[in-house]
């Protein structure tokens, strides 16, 4: 009998199950238990005894209904973080894509500047997280009121260059989107350093065999970023993507009320439906966002 020998694929795909291994494990000894528990919560009503510990009551899908069709704030809170999502995700893609081709290049000061885009990866924790919230609110503030004062001491009317743009051709919604990223731009820089790190990588990891074939052939820096550059980090764009909406829906105000009336309010079987919900919408998006993207990812063996 001759021994038979793996394929590469099989080989790639044994990697791929080692490399997932570690989280997999964690999954079902820390998460999977959790997540049980939160199902059975939902359906249930959660009373702590006294004496420690709590009881459920199995009742349904009544906290599902109270939370889409009687709680004051949780559908408009929802509706307004997805919202926010759809409107950071791509800018954030392209702005860390953009930031990442700039430092991949060779000028002076390049390893101050990287520092800088990096430092909100070493600046999470919650003393420095609250600070920079804070002077996330007032540079929004200040932004904000300098606009009004604009508009009214100099009788700069902003409304009317907006329509300006409209009037020349340009979507009535792109310009509301990209004044709404204007509006955030300083949490969508913050948000975007590791997206910067995972393209800069890739971006290092082009064969520089490539970029002298394209050069041999006469294309321009258009065709080779086209043609070369975005093709090969395509992949990682998918990885972006998914990063950037899950960081986004763990900072959304979604979380912050579930957790608000689980250990605020003790609804535990509220909280619980309110998080399953969120999370159920926000899995759609990326399985829905994953099979657009991976149509056209390239794979270079």
């Amino acid at each position: 009998m001759k021994n038979k020998r793996m394929t590469l694929r099989q080989k790639r795909a044994i990697t791929g199950l080692l490399f997932i291994l570690p989280w997999f494990i964690g999954f079902l000894v820390y998460y999977l238990k959790s997540l049980i528990h939160t199902v059975q919560f939902s359906l249930s009503n959660v009373q702590i005894a006294e004496t420690g510990g709590y009881t459920t009551k199995f009742i349904g899908l009544e906290n599902f209904r109270f939370a889409l069709l009687e709680h004051a704030t949780f559908n408009q809170i929802l509706v307004d973080s997805l919202w926010s999502i759809l409107i950071d995700v791509p800018f954030i893609v392209f702005f860390s894509l953009f930031i990442a081709i700039m430092l991949n290049s060779k000028f002076k000061g390049r390893a101050m500047v990287r520092a800088i885009f990096f430092l909100p990866i070493l600046l999470g924790s919650g003393a420095v997280q609250e600070t920079l919230q804070l002077a996330t609110e007032n540079i929004q503030g200040g932004a904000a009121s300098t606009v009004a004062e604009l508009a009214t001491s100099s009788g700069v009317n902003v409304d009317y260059f907006l329509n300006i743009f409209v009037e020349i051709g340009l979507p009535k919604q792109l310009i509301e989107y990209l004044t709404g990223v204007i509006v955030r731009i300083y949490e969508i820089v913050r948000a975007s350093s590791v997206q910067i790190i995972i393209f800069l990588a890739a971006l290092q990891s082009v064969p520089a065999s490539m970029y002298e074939v394209a050069k041999i052939e006469g294309a321009t820096t258009y065709e080779t970023f086209w043609k070369v550059t975005f093709p090969m980090v395509s992949p990682l764009i998918l990885t972006n993507v998914v990063y950037t909406i899950v960081d986004s829906f763990i900072n959304s105000e979604v979380v912050t009320t579930a957790y608000d009336i689980a250990f605020t309010q003790y609804n535990y079987g509220l909280s619980s439906a309110m998080s399953l919900l969120s999370t159920i919408i926000v899995c759609t998006i990326l399985v829905i966002v994953g099979a657009l993207i991976t149509r056209k990812t390239f794979y270079y063996n």
